[in-house]
């Protein structure tokens, strides 16, 4: 058997059992500081208290709407250990919409606090809720004292449903994706000895946790190598250097803008001397990268992945700073039609070959799970390209594709191009419907933009081909985001009256 068969056998439990016992690392917040040892006593804790008050006939989905903060750890390690299923629930919905996210998940009873348990209020939801820091759960865990430590971490099966991690919901509607134990323990085992984190590393959480990014990449790293977890309760740009300093963070995940963001705060004399060695996410720009590595002298690794877990791309040494890394099997980039894979330098659909991959499917959701796997592939939904090297390029997501003059366009590679202007902080590039294909839209953040310079600066760029050049451009103050920093951008297009300005097309 293979090393990455093994690990695909793997359940987070294993991850943790070699740490109920150490005293000396666990997790840092704020001034407050919890061992392994003790972490993993107040997680079985926990799990015997929501054991207590769980209907057994029915599925012991636990709702989660906590920012990062000690207890979310709690839980998940207590949802490890136990039969409880988390779900984490996004801030960023409100009334209805969270109200039914905790439906559709079959939650039992919802987790809250740290000053969110309102939104639960205002959701209008029927599901019973416990505020962790208040009277009620308190008198729960009074009557379940935290065992003796150090625990007895119990086996699990790899394939265990332990969370419910909603999509971003950037083109429609969230869908609950089912993680398994293994999905957090093979990527934490992959990543803590691909990036040698060990007992003296320090991880930096800051990401959400109810997102798969900061607990695939980021906890679950932390538990394979036995490192410390530093957690925030939400990102910082002007908090980030403060906390590496106070920690000693040596490895952070990102997913987004972050990079961007702490790249606009003051540069201290310092920043390339203190312990952070390591930055790991997705969708920094090859700028923002280069950047960040200068000014902290920190390696950024951006890989290419999605909550679904159905394909990974991982740069190498070599990859062009525009790519996502080497193309390699079972990853394909095909025609979404014919599933055929497609020439160097077309378009089409970046896919998993083999099937399903890590994908454990959507909950309730059959429809969805069946479409993201059509024709026996994993299909991302993204849009790719492969150069002659050999090297895989996003171009965008299957909705954002473009079709002008008969030819398909992707969106990113447009953005990337626009972003070089000093002016243009943001934007987004969508098509504009016409009666025969797209017209190319893109919304700009760019205060003090005008007409000329734009123009004159679109008709300078050597690789903007003419069918990729924007026709029909908004000026606005900003971009709709999730929480994790990708542009909504059926809500945005939703958003937009009459353009700023319309350009003749160049054909």
């Amino acid at each position: 058997m293979s090393p990455a068969a093994v690990t695909d056998r793997l359940a987070l439990t294993s991850l943790l059992a070699p740490l109920a016992g150490d005293a000396e690392h666990g997790i840092h917040y704020r001034d407050e500081f919890a061992s392994w040892r003790d972490h993993l006593a107040t997680a079985q804790q926990w799990a015997r208290v929501l054991g207590s008050v769980l209907s057994p006939t029915r599925p012991p989905h636990v709702g989660v709407l906590l920012p990062n903060v000690p207890e979310f750890s709690v839980l998940f390690a207590a949802a490890a250990m136990s039969d409880v299923v988390l779900v984490g629930l996004n801030p960023t919905r409100r009334g209805a919409a969270l109200a039914d996210d905790i439906a559709r998940s079959d939650c039992q009873l919802v987790l809250t606090g740290h000053g969110l348990g309102g939104l639960i209020t205002e959701s209008g939801t029927t599901a019973p809720t416990f505020d962790v820091a208040g009277h009620a759960w308190a008198e729960l865990l009074a009557a379940h004292p935290a065992p003796p430590a150090p625990v007895a971490v119990p086996e699990a099966d790899p394939d265990a449903l332990l969370m419910l991690i909603f999509t971003s919901g950037t083109t429609g509607a969230p869908k609950a994706v089912r993680c398994s134990q293994r999905k957090f323990a093979a990527a934490g085992a992959m990543l803590a000895e691909r990036f040698r984190i060990g007992a003296d590393d320090v991880v930096y959480l800051s990401m959400p946790m109810f997102h798969s990014n900061a607990l695939i990449a980021g906890w679950s790293v932390a538990a394979a190598g036995g490192a410390s977890i530093a957690l925030r309760e939400r990102f910082s740009a002007s908090g980030f250097g403060d906390d590496v300093r106070r920690y000693g963070v040596t490895y952070a995940n990102y997913v987004g803008k972050p990079l961007h963001y702490i790249l606009t705060t003051p540069e201290r004399s310092d920043d390339a001397q203190t312990s952070l060695r390591l930055m790991y996410g997705n969708e920094a720009t090859a700028a923002d990268r280069a950047e960040f590595e200068r000014r902290f002298g920190a390696r950024v690794v951006d890989g290419f992945g999605s909550t679904e877990g159905g394909v990974s791309i991982t740069r190498t040494p070599e990859t062009p700073d525009d790519a996502l890394g080497p193309l390699r099997g079972p990853v394909a980039v095909v025609d979404p039609d014919t599933l055929a894979a497609v020439p160097a330098g077309t378009v089409g659909e970046i896919v998993n070959s083999s099937g399903a991959g890590l994908f454990d499917g959507y909950y309730r959701d059959e429809e969805a799970t069946a479409e993201r796997l059509r024709g026996g592939f994993y299909r991302t939904g993204d849009l790719g390209w492969v150069d002659e090297a050999g090297f895989v390029h996003f171009a965008g997501r299957t909705g954002d594709w473009l079709r002008v003059d008969g030819e398909n366009l992707g969106t990113t590679p447009i953005e990337q191009i626009l972003r070089r202007h000093p002016q243009i902080v943001d934007c987004a590039v969508f098509g504009v419907p016409r009666e025969i294909g797209d017209d190319v839209g893109a919304a700009l953040v760019a205060p003090g933009l005008t007409l000329e310079s734009l123009t004159g600066f679109l008709a300078a760029q050597s690789d903007l081909g003419p069918k990729q050049r924007p026709t029909a451009v908004w000026i606005v103050d900003d971009l709709p985001q999730t929480a994790t920093f990708k542009v909504r951008r059926s809500e945005l297009v939703t958003s937009l009256g009459t353009p700023t300005w319309e350009l003749p097309p160049v054909r």
